[in-house]
């Protein structure tokens, strides 16, 4: 499971991403994701510390805090 999740992650960020795909890259613009690391980063990080279902939990939180009041800046995944 966790190696399939973590394939998933890989390919969105290769094709979908509007920070790290191949089209975002071609772009001339500044980081899309206004946390550090971004939350594609960050789930993979929590994923491979945590077990799945932790790090899809963590995912989760991590989206809900994506909104315009929040300031974002560095979110660490955590021990």
């Amino acid at each position: 499971m966790k190696k399939l999740l973590l394939k998933l992650i890989d390919l969105y960020q290769h094709y979908l991403s509007p920070d790290h795909s191949i089209w975002a890259k071609s772009m001339d613009r500044p980081p899309y994701c206004k946390h550090i690391p971004s939350c594609s980063d960050y789930t993979k990080e929590a994923i491979t510390k945590k077990w799945a279902l932790k790090g899809l939990i963590m995912w989760i939180r991590r989206i809900c805090r994506c909104m315009p009041w929040n300031k974002g800046g560095y979110d660490p995944v955590g021990k």
